[in-house]
C-alpha cells in the first residue's frame, strides 16, 4: 500500500484546453476517497494521470515517495477498475481473475490461492468454472475486482465501475466495494459522477468543477459547511433550495417574509442587496406538527402548495416564487452543468409522512433560520460557512 500525493497537477491539451486546473490533493495510506463532480469535470483525466494512462502537463504525481511522473503504468503497481469491467470472453472466471499472476509467471499452487482467496472474498467460488457471458452485470464486475484484488498493487483505482449497473444492483455492489477496501485496508481512488456514491463510500469527497477542485472533505462536511454553491447543489438529493434574499439591519429578507439574522453564523455577514440562500429540502417542516415549545424558535410562513407527492415513507412539496434574474440566470448556468432538476423558481420540501398538506391549497411551514445557508450572489461563496466545524466522524477513534 502507498499514499499518493497531487500537487499543483495541469492537464492542458495540445488544442488548449485544460482539463485539470493546479489540483493539489494528498490521499493517506490506506484512505478510501471519491473523485466527483459532473461530466467534464476533469475527474476521470486525474486519475488517468494517476494510473500513467494520461501524460501530465506540470506538477508531481508521488506514490509513496516516489515521483512517477514519467514512470510506465506496468512500473506503478496499481490496480485499475474500468466501467466496462475489460475481461477476456474466452477465458473462465478463474483465469480472469488470474490473468496478472500469469504475466508475472506466477507458480501454479500460488496463483491456486491467491484466486480462491480473492473468489471467496468476492463470493464468486462458485463461479470460477464459468464465462464471463454467462454471469451477471454485478458477477462480471466482482471478476474485474477480483483481478485488482490479486495484483497486490499499492492502490485501486475505479472509473465509475457502477454505472453499467441497474439500481438495484449499484446498491448491492456499493455495500459490497465499501466492505473488501475496509477488509484490504488499500488506498482507493473512485471516480464516479453519483453523489450517492460519493456519500456513502468514500473517507473524504473531492469535488471537481471545470479542472478545479471546489472542497474536500467528508460526506457531512460537504453536505452541512459547503464551501460554495456548486457544492451545496452537487451533494444532496433533492438538492439544497436557493431562493433571493437582502440582508438589512440584522434582518433577511425572502420571497416568503422577513426573518430575524440572528446568531453566528448569519451575523457575520452583514448588510447586502443581493444574496442567494440555501435551505435543505428536510430543513422545512408542516407546523401543524411542530411542538409547541420548539415553534418560537424558528420561522414559519404561509404558502401555495403547487403540488405535493407522496412516497410512503416521506412526503414531497413544491412551492413556485420569484426571483430577479441575477439569480435565475446563476441557478440555471448550475442546473445545465449539474444536469439537474430544477433549482430556479420552486421550493422543495421534504415533510413528514403524518403531513396532511395536499396539492392545490395553502399551507404553513416552519424552519430554523440558524440551518440556513447564505451565498454571495456574484461569486457564489458561501459566507456563514465555518470551515473549523469539527464533526464526530472526523475525529481519530
Amino acid at each position: 500500500m502507498a499514499a499518493i500525493s497531487m500537487r499543483n497537477i495541469v492537464k492542458r491539451y495540445g488544442d488548449g484546453y485544460q482539463a485539470v486546473d493546479n489540483v493539489s490533493l494528498d490521499i493517506a495510506d490506506g484512505e478510501f476517497v471519491i473523485l466527483v463532480g459532473p461530466s467534464g469535470c476533469g475527474k476521470s483525466t486525474l486519475l488517468r494521470m494517476i494510473v500513467g494512462l494520461e501524460d501530465i502537463t506540470s506538477g508531481d504525481m508521488m506514490i509513496g515517495e516516489k515521483r512517477v511522473n514519467k514512470l510506465a503504468p506496468r512500473d506503478r503497481n496499481l490496480a485499475m477498475v474500468f466501467q466496462n469491467y475489460a475481461l477476456y470472453p474466452h477465458l473462465t472466471v478463474f483465469e480472469n481473475i488470474a490473468f496478472p499472476l500469469r504475466l508475472r509467471s506466477t507458480p501454479d499452487d500460488e496463483v491456486r490461492e491467491q484466486v480462491n482467496k480473492a473468489a471467496a472474498l468476492l463470493q464468486l467460488t462458485e463461479h470460477l468454472d464459468r464465462r464471463p457471458a454467462n454471469l451477471s452485470g454485478g458477477q462480471r464486475q466482482r471478476v474485474a475486482m477480483g483481478r485488482a484484488i490479486v495484483r497486490q498493487a499499492d492502490a485501486f483505482l475505479f472509473d465509475e465501475p457502477l454505472s453499467n449497473l441497474d439500481a438495484k444492483l449499484r446498491g448491492q455492489m456499493r455495500t459490497e466495494i465499501a466492505r473488501m477496501q475496509k477488509r484490504l485496508g488499500i488506498t482507493t481512488v473512485y471516480v464516479t459522477h453519483d453523489q450517492t456514491e460519493a456519500m456513502t463510500l468514500g473517507d473524504r469527497i473531492a469535488v471537481l468543477r471545470k479542472g478545479v477542485m471546489q472542497q474536500v472533505g467528508s460526506a457531512r462536511q460537504l453536505y452541512e459547511e459547503p464551501a460554495n454553491l456548486f457544492v451545496a447543489g452537487f451533494i444532496g438529493s433533492p438538492p439544497m433550495n436557493f431562493l433571493p434574499g437582502r440582508m438589512r439591519g440584522g434582518r433577511i429578507e425572502t420571497p416568503f417574509g422577513t426573518v430575524p439574522a440572528t446568531g453566528p453564523r448569519l451575523s457575520r455577514v452583514g448588510d447586502r442587496d443581493l444574496v442567494i440562500l440555501g435551505l435543505r429540502p428536510e430543513h422545512f417542516e408542516d407546523l401543524a406538527i411542530v411542538p409547541a415549545e420548539r415553534r418560537g424558535h424558528g420561522q414559519s410562513f404561509t404558502v401555495d402548495v403547487d403540488v405535493t407527492e407522496w412516497l410512503g415513507n416521506g412526503l414531497y412539496a413544491y412551492v413556485p416564487y420569484e426571483a430577479p434574474a441575477e439569480v435565475t440566470q446563476q441557478l440555471e448556468e448550475l442546473e445545465r452543468e449539474l444536469d439537474s432538476e430544477q433549482m430556479r423558481t420552486q421550493l422543495v420540501v421534504a415533510l413528514d409522512v403524518s403531513s396532511r398538506i395536499r396539492s392545490g391549497t395553502k399551507a404553513e411551514l416552519w424552519f430554523d433560520p440558524q440551518r440556513m445557508h447564505v451565498f454571495d450572489a456574484a461569486t457564489g461563496e458561501n459566507l456563514t460557512r465555518d470551515p473549523d466545524r469539527v464533526f464526530e466522524e472526523d475525529q481519530p477513534a
